[in-house]
């Protein structure tokens, strides 16, 4: 019965061998408790049901904003939002045209395909700098992953933020 593996002699570790351990590299703006890139003028990443919920909420987006965090604050919405919106057609005109306001930015895309929350999970990995505004529950599972990264919602008929630090923002209730 020689088709038998041979057993595998096993190798003392060498005490003096250098321990390499993989440590994920973090930005230096988080080396602190919370991110040190974020700060007014707060940069808002909108999301498509951001948008739609805030008009059945009856709330004016930017100024509902400035009510949350008390600062001024930059709505941007990305190429791949803008788009969702545009595909959602008529019934979704007025989120269109909230979406064109002169006071929103536009992020353009450079990525293929036009998967909104792939594009702003990756957008907010690579700048720090974002908070991302968004009701989808899936899409605020995958940006809890980032740190640094905080959320902005909407609950009882005003905007909320989570993973903020307490320094800047509103009280939470």
């Amino acid at each position: 019965n020689g088709d038998r593996a041979k057993p595998q002699e096993k190798k003392k570790k060498d005490p003096s061998a250098l321990k390499e351990t993989e440590v994920t590299k973090y930005p230096s703006c988080l080396f602190f408790q919370y991110n040190t890139q974020l700060g007014p003028p707060y940069h808002i990443l909108v999301d498509t049901n951001f948008i739609n919920f805030s008009i059945k909420a009856k709330l004016d987006i930017v100024q509902s904003m400035m009510d949350c965090l008390y600062a001024k604050c930059i709505p941007y919405i990305t190429d791949c939002v803008m788009a969702e919106i545009e595909k959602l057609g008529m019934k979704y005109r007025v989120a269109l045209r909230i979406a064109k306001d002169p006071r929103f930015e536009r992020l353009p895309c450079s990525h293929k395909g036009t998967y909104a929350d792939d594009c702003l999970v990756q957008r907010v990995t690579q700048h720090k700098c974002y908070i991302v505004a968004t009701v989808d529950r899936d899409l605020k599972r995958r940006i809890r992953k980032i740190p640094g990264v905080p959320i902005m919602y909407i609950s009882n008929h005003r905007y909320n933020i989570e993973r903020m630090p307490d320094d800047y923002g509103a009280p939470r209730l």
